[in-house]
């Protein structure tokens, strides 16, 4: 193992020789390495030690790592530091954490090289060679020796940092000009996320457990814990609601998030918008919770509170957890025998188990819970999100209420025989087909006096009572169409041709002149397929028939939505054609239901 000896120069000067034998074997070439001052030694020695007894990658004998040959601002630590502060949409308390970690679990490591190319620069070995040492808790060749031990970090921490350490090196990659030519993190074996993931990581709770921890938090904790359990909200999110986010949505009583607690540079706590897109989002919530919550509401203003600590003010988590959320554990296990340990962040794992041990899909539970990642299966089945409203409702109920029978919301839909005795859907050209669709009732206000705010939606102007409403629905249209409207850019449509196919506005007015309802909660919003076919008089194919089709459809768009799985209708055109038209929010169930619609189409020739 490589060792200091301390020799004295004819001139009385002592120097500092650093010995060692290569790989640490009998039998290895003595090597060596002289030093004016100890400390340079002992860094040096260290620097040995880390790499297996062997020279550090890119030291030059007699020269070191020639850091003087590179510009300071190459040097790890000061560019990486600088890099963090470069980085742009990124919160303070985010900067912050970052600069630390760099001086943690990085500098460690990397602190003595260069993020440029040639002597003294990371290589790929030492990227490996950390990523290793991270996960098996071993000590960094810069810790001082009274560190207390590094403890093993998990699977997915070592992917964060990874990440991290690749950005400030593609950073390198990236400058202008270029201070190397490839990233070294390129190509670094990392664990398998789901190769040996401590399974303890989450705790699910039964419901029973949770009626347990329920029945024994404090008075004061038990409708915040009740929120976080009903709705899967993080933390942050559950204790920043405000009584403007109270909403409706579909009829139901919904909340609306759009806003979380953050820490800023200086680790105080501020609200501010959710860190990612799909974060802000409306959750449909029981009736109950509803009335819970409107409860809550009355008397205060809309940027207050709904949910405060003992003294007033935010709830501290830290307070929450100490004070109420662990005494209510150990009641429990005493009471009970409860014996899982779950977090306060449990809650929220244990409302996703509950929606998927009643098959609702992943996409409904990935939008409840604000997931920003996208995965083939929500891309595929994304259509069923706005359909699942009534499941998730039951669900939910269900979870929350031991004494609530099992929902049968799979078995009474009744998609098996969708098609049987379907109605045919009368002729219209405009106005509601009130049979069979939903009656938005009291949500729409006939001649609102007020301001209104307006959107518009390709020539169609909708008017809402509340601005956030006309955003969210403005912001959805557009999502709907986002690869219609880059495909139109890309092949160079006209300007004013996308802008007709985009949501404009939200526009305020002072008053509503037209003669469509002005809408006071966001209006429902269905995936709709639908399917076309034609026959002349002869009976025969006016023209090949398109394949089933389908598109995101709002309440407002009277001639195109519908509720239910599958309708159809028949109408007679000029010169004696009949033309068969289906649509529906089962893609099954309209396929069916087109065999049907033609039959009675070629009963009218």
């Amino acid at each position: 193992m490589a060792y200091i000896e301390t020799k004295e120069r004819s001139d009385g000067a002592q120097s500092f020789v650093v010995r060692w034998r290569a790989a640490g074997t009998r039998t290895g070439k003595r090597e060596s390495e002289t030093f004016d001052d100890l400390p340079s030694a002992e860094k040096f020695r260290d620097l040995v030690r880390a790499h297996d007894e062997q020279w550090p990658p890119g030291w030059t004998r007699g020269e070191g790592f020639v850091a003087d040959r590179r510009t300071a601002e190459t040097m790890f630590e000061p560019f990486a530091l600088a890099y963090i502060e470069r980085l742009t949409g990124v919160q303070g308390d985010t900067r912050s954490k970052y600069r630390k970690d760099i001086q943690a679990n990085l500098v460690p490591w990397f602190g003595p090289y260069s993020v440029a190319d040639g002597e003294g620069g990371i290589t790929r070995a030492m990227v490996q060679d950390w990523v290793n040492d991270l996960r098996a808790g071993r000590p960094a060749p810069l810790d001082p020796r009274d560190r207390k031990p590094r403890t093993a970090y998990a699977v997915k921490t070592v992917h964060d940092k990874h990440g991290l350490l690749s950005a400030i090196l593609q950073a390198a990659v990236d400058a202008e000009p270029s201070v190397r030519a490839s990233n070294p993190c390129t190509g670094t074996r990392l664990p398998r996320l789901d190769g040996d993931q401590d399974e303890e990581d989450m705790t699910f709770l039964e419901r029973e457990e949770w009626a347990w921890i329920y029945e024994c938090l404090a008075d004061d904790a038990k409708d915040l814990a009740e929120l976080m359990a009903e709705t899967g909200l993080r933390w942050g999110e559950a204790t920043a609601l405000q009584p403007r986010d109270l909403r409706r949505r579909n009829g139901r009583p919904a909340i609306r998030v759009q806003r979380t607690w953050k820490k800023d540079e200086n680790g105080k706590s501020v609200l501010g918008a959710p860190k990612t897109k799909r974060s802000r989002r409306t959750l449909v919530i029981s009736h109950r919770l509803g009335e819970k919550l409107g409860g809550r509401a009355k008397g205060l203003a809309r940027d207050a509170l709904l949910y405060t600590g003992p003294e007033g003010g935010k709830w501290d988590p830290g307070t929450f957890r100490r004070l109420r959320w662990i005494p209510a554990i150990e009641l429990a296990a005493a009471k009970y025998g409860l014996i899982k340990r779950p977090r306060i962040h449990d809650i929220r794992h244990s409302h996703a188990s509950w929606l998927i041990a009643h098959r609702v899909p992943l996409p409904a539970i990935q939008a409840r819970l604000g997931h920003e990642s996208i995965t083939t299966t929500v891309d595929r089945y994304g259509h069923l999100l706005d359909a699942l409203d009534d499941e998730v409702v039951a669900a939910v109920d269900w979870a929350m209420d031991p004494t609530a029978a099992l929902p049968g919301f799979l078995v009474e839909t009744g998609l098996a025989d969708a098609t049987e005795g379907l109605p045919r859907v009368p002729r219209q050209t405009s106005g509601w087909n009130r049979e069979g669709w939903t009656d938005a009732g009291d949500s729409q206000v006939e001649g609102q006096g007020g301001a209104v705010h307006v959107v518009t939606l390709m020539g169609r102007e909708v008017p809402f009572t509340f601005r956030e409403d006309a955003e969210e629905v403005a912001a959805r249209w557009n999502e709907d169409r986002a690869e219609q409207l880059t495909a139109m850019r890309e092949e160079g449509v006209a300007g004013e041709v996308i802008a007709f196919h985009e949501a404009a506005g939200p526009e305020e007015r002072d008053q509503w002149t037209g003669t469509s309802p002005v809408w006071d909660r966001v209006p429902a919003r269905r995936f709709v397929h639908s399917a076309l076919a034609a026959y002349e008089p002869d009976g025969t194919l006016a023209y090949k028939a398109p394949p089933v089709s389908g598109r995101w459809v709002w309440e407002f768009e009277q001639d195109s939505f519908t509720t239910r799985p599958a309708e159809f209708r028949t109408e007679r055109r000029h010169g004696g054609r009949v033309e068969a038209h289906v649509r529906g929010t089962e893609e099954a169930a309209v396929v069916r239901a087109v065999e049907q619609a033609k039959a009675a189409a070629l009963t009218t020739l």
